[in-house]
């Protein structure tokens, strides 16, 4: 499955699954990240982290790590 990691620039996306235990999926789910919520990619920096996205209105810059665990629906 898809990860936001791998969405590029410019996708729109939404959320499918949460993975992760206990205080980084609290943490992501703090910062807006929930199942059915729409994503717009809006930057990746250079090296690949962190990726700048657009969330409920506000703008989101997201570690690798933290991208990984965001799983996208098809």
């Amino acid at each position: 499955m898809r990860t936001l990691r791998d969405a590029k620039v410019g996708e729109t996306v939404k959320v499918a699954k949460l993975s992760g235990e206990g205080a980084v999926k609290r943490r992501i789910m703090d910062m807006g990240i929930t199942k059915g919520s729409e994503i717009y990619v809006r930057k990746v920096a250079p090296l690949g982290d962190p990726v700048e996205i657009n969330i409920r209105g506000y703008e989101l810059s997201v570690r690798k790590a933290d991208a990984e665990m965001v799983q996208l629906a098809d």
